[in-house]
C-alpha cells in the first residue's frame, strides 16, 4: 500500500467549540472546509498531515473516543508554545518536562478531552542524529 496523504478525523461533541479551540486557541490554519450544517467539515493543516473536524449528523450517535489516542504535535520550542497556548486561554494539563525517553513534552486537552501532546526534540536527542 502506498499512502499519499493522511489525516486524523474527529467527530467532536460540539463542532463550534472544537473549531474555536483548534483555530483561536491552538492556532491551526484552515486547509479547506465543506458542506453546511448539519453536514459540515473543516480540515486544518497539521504539519505533515491534516486534522479534519466533522459534524455529527442530527440523530446519529457520536462515535466513542478511542482509548489511548493522542495527537502528537512537534514544535521547535515547547515552552514558547505553552506560553502562547496559555495566553490564548488553553489550560496546560502537564507543563513541559523532559521525559525519560529524552523528548520535552507538555499536554493540553481539546474540548472533548482528547490529549494533544506538544513535543520538542532537544538538539542532543538521537532523533536529531543520523548515524
Amino acid at each position: 500500500m502506498q499512502v499519499l496523504s493522511s489525516r486524523v478525523l474527529l467527530r467532536p461533541s460540539d463542532l463550534d467549540a472544537s473549531v474555536a479551540f483548534y483555530e483561536q486557541q491552538v492556532g491551526l490554519v484552515r486547509y479547506r472546509e465543506w458542506g453546511s450544517a448539519p453536514h459540515r467539515g473543516i480540515v486544518y493543516f497539521l504539519g505533515g498531515g491534516f486534522l479534519e473536524l466533522t459534524a455529527t449528523p442530527p440523530g446519529a450517535p457520536r462515535p466513542p473516543a478511542p482509548g489511548g489516542v493522542r495527537l502528537w504535535l512537534q514544535v521547535a520550542d515547547v515552552a514558547s508554545a505553552c506560553d502562547e497556548l496559555a495566553g490564548r486561554g488553553v489550560e496546560i494539563a502537564e507543563p513541559p518536562e523532559r521525559r525519560p525517553w529524552g523528548l520535552v513534552e507538555a499536554v493540553v486537552h481539546d474540548p472533548d478531552g482528547l490529549p494533544l501532546v506538544i513535543v520538542e526534540t532537544p538538539i542532543d536527542h538521537p532523533l536529531r542524529r543520523r548515524d
